[in-house]
């Protein structure tokens, strides 16, 4: 990917797929159904349904204010940053053929929810993104120090709720559904599937046997760490071993086997990256 977005046509190219994948998951899936999960394209699929306007036209608007407002607001690189985006997806959105593929409201909410995210996620990855209303949160966090990820989601809910009033109840309720589902599936992509567990083990008793266990009988990542107690202040040794997923219960359960005491703490690894821990 890195090798990618430095080549700026394929740089191009990657940007111009993931925002055809934004308008696919638009036209396909949320506006035929008139599901309008936030967003500038959130508020174009509620004109449509209101006034029958087609969602590239609203679309458009809407991102031209957003441009004037982040080059009066906000700097003129982040304007340049989101230009393309502002400008390419409603091109797309006009060239895409609206059509409901999927019958089932739900079920055409999963899978747009899941094709929206990847394009948004490759928009990430690029360091680029749609414009709309992502910049407004910005604007947000410079005049007013409120974190962007909630001013973005003050501003989707906003947006969702007038699902109620023009589609209903059930669209509101799609609405919240797609917007949680984009963001898991956005965290996944973002950080990757293949994740890890790193696990920190200390044992008053029987560190010495689980380390042994755990070099000699496995290929986990392992380190060992001098540390203070907290409240004794004594020197201990902490292990930091790296394992699979699938192979965390294993090594909780070799650790008890000689400590039942021991102190395990296990968190999310989302990236590793180089050879084995030593």
């Amino acid at each position: 990917m890195q090798k990618l977005t430095r080549n700026p046509i394929a740089r191009a190219g990657l940007m111009v797929v993931a925002l055809e994948l934004i308008a696919l998951a638009i036209n396909l899936f949320y506006a035929p159904h008139g599901v309008a999960p936030g967003g500038a394209t959130g508020i174009a699929i509620l004109v449509q349904e209101v006034f029958g306007l087609n969602v590239s036209v609203t679309t458009l608007a809407v991102n031209a204010v957003m441009l004037v407002l982040a080059w009066w607001l906000l700097d003129r690189s982040t304007t340049r940053r989101i230009l393309f985006g502002s400008i390419g997806l409603p091109v797309l959105l006009a060239l895409t053929p609206q059509v409901m593929v999927v019958q089932d409201r739900l079920l055409a909410v999963i899978v747009g929810s899941v094709i929206f995210a990847l394009g948004v996620a490759l928009n990430y990855r690029l360091d680029a993104s749609s414009g709309g209303t992502t910049v407004p949160p910005m604007i947000m966090a410079r005049y007013w120090n409120i974190k962007p990820a909630v001013g973005l989601f003050v501003i989707d809910m906003l947006v969702s709720l007038f699902n109620i009033p023009v589609s209903g109840l059930e669209a509101f309720i799609l609405a919240l559904f797609a917007i949680a589902l984009t963001s898991l599936v956005m965290n996944y992509v973002e950080t990757g599937l293949d994740r890890k567990k790193v696990v920190y083990i200390m044992s008053n008793t029987a560190l010495p046997q689980i380390e042994a266990g755990i070099r000699d009988k496995t290929d986990h990542g392992l380190t060992i760490h001098q540390v203070i107690g907290g409240y004794s202040g004594e020197p201990k040794e902490m292990l930091m071993v790296v394992v699979e997923q699938s192979d965390l219960r294993a090594l909780v359960s070799h650790v008890r086997e000689h400590d039942p005491a021991a102190f395990i703490l296990a968190t999310e690894a989302t990236e590793v990256h180089g050879g084995s821990l030593t």
